[in-house]
């Protein structure tokens, strides 16, 4: 048996953690790889460098909604294809660990798993959408 109060606590870790990670991600594509070293990456795998900067955003703009709780299922969902570019594009050609060179699938995989856990639980405790009507 599900108990509501510790399911909506879950819900509040796991978008939260989510949250974070996006952030982090993106991060890392604007402070430490740049940018244009970014979008340079993607033009190597065969992508328009427009796609990194879409990617870069969404990853921001994504996190930032997951860790406020606005529109939690949505965007969860949202950034579910986002995680499936990296496993088709860039990691599952690493096989399966996330150790291998160049990574594997199984990280990004998780995190798909994450993101639709969290899609079925919502926005969780202390989110902000329901408060302005938007959930």
């Amino acid at each position: 048996m599900i108990n509501p109060e510790q399911a909506a606590g879950a819900a509040l870790l796991l978008r939260l953690a989510l949250g974070v990670m996006f952030l982090a991600h993106a991060w890392v594509k604007v402070k430490v790889f740049t940018p244009s070293g970014t979008a340079q990456y993607f033009k190597s795998l065969g992508l328009p460098a427009e796609v990194a900067y879409l990617t870069m955003a969404a990853e921001i703009v994504g996190g930032v909604l997951l860790i406020l709780g606005i529109e939690t299922r949505w965007v969860a969902l949202a950034l579910v294809p986002l995680m499936l570019g990296t496993i088709v594009l860039v990691h599952g050609k690493a096989g399966w660990l996330f150790t291998n060179k160049d990574g594997g699938w199984e990280y990004p995989a998780f995190w798909i798993v994450g993101l639709l856990a969290l899609a079925l639980l919502g926005d969780g405790a202390a989110a902000l959408g329901p408060k302005l009507g938007l959930s």
